[in-house]
């Protein structure tokens, strides 16, 4: 029953996705968009093609699996846009920043590894004048969407803040792309266009991560609850900012159990010398994920039109976690890249790594990504 049960939501997040991006083709429109937007778990290379990026993943063995070298996907194939796009029979969705893509045709990805944007939008960021002429010239076409995720990006300007791409700033991409699109197409076009895509988001783990560390300033002025508010209050502005624009039909994702990822059972086995997960940072999961769904169904009622649906990752990694062989899993605690306790340290590629013979039996690729088996089932 229980495995139905998980069925059904992973069936209903893809089914959603993926109709609402062909529907329009079945009644005889040329182009639905999908338009992407997060941090790691969504990024398809942005970060790679910022100066100095401390975040971002254009080496080996990243990208083994399915492309055989290194795109800037933390993963060894493709992430979960990725799968969505294919189902719907779109291309790959590249990223904002990638130089020489002007026929952005299918959708295009905003995320980015790191919140490093335009030099006119982030202090300190640097990013090279032919990223920046490609950014702003008005002959880049984008009519099939964007991808603007950003590895290490949180919806918290304060997170990682000068060296990813914000949530914040994303949404200043997406509304410079809006009026390249209006140049390009005319405003009805233009308009009709953005009305009939699907936004996606995955966004918030950086912000609790952020939250642990001893420093973090924030959390000396607020309760977890409030915390998690500001969090969920500006992934909400950006949705209805990007309502207000016209979109209508977004989805989204829970956060899975944070607490469980590779790099976190190795803090609370050094902090404790006892395994498992690290309670702490799997209750800024669980406090996150209610407020979600709550701020979605208040969305629901208050904007007409808009339709959306909440991918519930928590339940669905949870259940992978812990019945691992039923979803084809050997190791759901190490990652498959990496060194040091569950593999969890970030040197995956990098001197002394140690690197899993068969990725695909891995629930994580390295010390906070799933591997594209994982994504897949996603």
């Amino acid at each position: 029953m229980r495995t139905n049960l998980m069925s059904n939501i992973k069936n209903c997040f893809l089914v959603f996705c993926a109709s609402l991006l062909v529907a329009r083709s079945c009644r005889g429109s040329k182009h639905v968009a999908l338009f992407i937007f997060g941090d790691s778990l969504y990024d398809a290379g942005n970060n790679k093609y910022i100066e100095d990026a401390p975040i971002f993943s254009d080496f080996w063995p990243y990208g083994e699996t399915f492309f055989k070298h290194p795109t800037g996907r933390p993963c060894d194939g493709r992430l979960i846009p990725d799968f969505i796009a294919e189902y719907a029979n779109l291309p790959l969705i590249p990223p904002y920043l990638q130089p020489g893509n002007n026929q952005f045709m299918e959708g295009e990805n905003i995320e980015s590894k790191g919140d490093r944007v335009l030099a006119e939008n982030l202090q300190g960021m640097v990013i090279s004048s032919e990223i920046q002429e490609h950014v702003q010239s008005s002959n880049h076409q984008f009519v099939n969407g964007v991808n603007f995720a950003s590895s290490g990006a949180g919806a918290l300007v304060e997170t990682h803040q000068g060296w990813v791409i914000n949530l914040s700033t994303q949404l200043s991409y997406f509304k410079n792309m809006k009026r390249q699109l209006g140049l390009q197409l005319g405003e009805a076009e233009a308009q009709k266009l953005l009305s009939t895509a699907v936004y996606m988001f995955s966004i918030g783990g950086n912000d609790y991560f952020e939250a642990l560390t001893p420093m973090h300033s924030l959390l000396q002025f607020y309760s977890r609850e409030e915390y998690v508010g500001l969090v969920i209050g500006n992934i909400t502005t950006v949705i209805q900012e990007i309502y207000k624009i016209g979109g209508r039909k977004f989805g989204l994702s829970t956060l899975i159990a944070l607490g469980c990822l590779p790099s976190l059972r190795a803090v609370k086995q050094e902090q404790t010398g006892v395994s498992g997960c690290l309670d702490e940072a799997t209750m800024f999961a669980k406090l996150h994920n209610r407020a979600l769904s709550k701020a979605l169904e208040e969305l629901e009622r208050q904007l007409e039109g808009f339709r959306y649906s909440n991918f519930d990752a928590y339940i669905a990694g949870g259940e992978r976690i812990n019945n691992p062989s039923k979803y084809g899993f050997k190791e759901v605690r190490e990652a498959c890249c990496g060194n040091g306790p569950y593999r969890s340290s970030t040197t995956c590629g990098q001197k002394g790594y140690q690197l899993c013979e068969n990725a695909s039996e891995y629930f994580f690729f390295d010390s906070a990504h799933p591997t594209e088996s994982a994504n897949n089932q996603f």
